[in-house]
């Protein structure tokens, strides 16, 4: 679900209205007027659309011939290789 900040600016009544359904509810302005909302355009009790989720595939820029299956064997074997090299020196 996409979200979009606006400023908007309420007739007094409206305001009024909103901080005492605040205070009634105990909820946010944010939830008391998307709700408000959601009565006034007819769309109460129906679930928002989800948006829809794409992966975008991209190149790791592993070389030819590299198993990317096997990067962490190779980061242990290059982290034992550090180790014996620390050892030495």
């Amino acid at each position: 679900m996409q979200v979009m900040r606006t400023t908007l600016t309420l007739d007094r009544d409206v305001a009024d209205a909103i901080e005492r359904e605040m205070k009634r509810r105990g909820d946010s302005f944010k939830a008391v007027v998307n709700e408000g909302l959601r009565r006034g355009l007819g769309l109460a009790g129906k679930p928002p659309e989800p948006t829809r989720f794409e992966v975008e595939p991209r190149s790791l820029g592993i070389l030819p011939g590299i198993d990317h299956d096997k990067l962490n064997q190779l980061l242990d074997e290059l982290e034992v290789e550090e180790r014996a090299v620390g050892k030495i020196t």
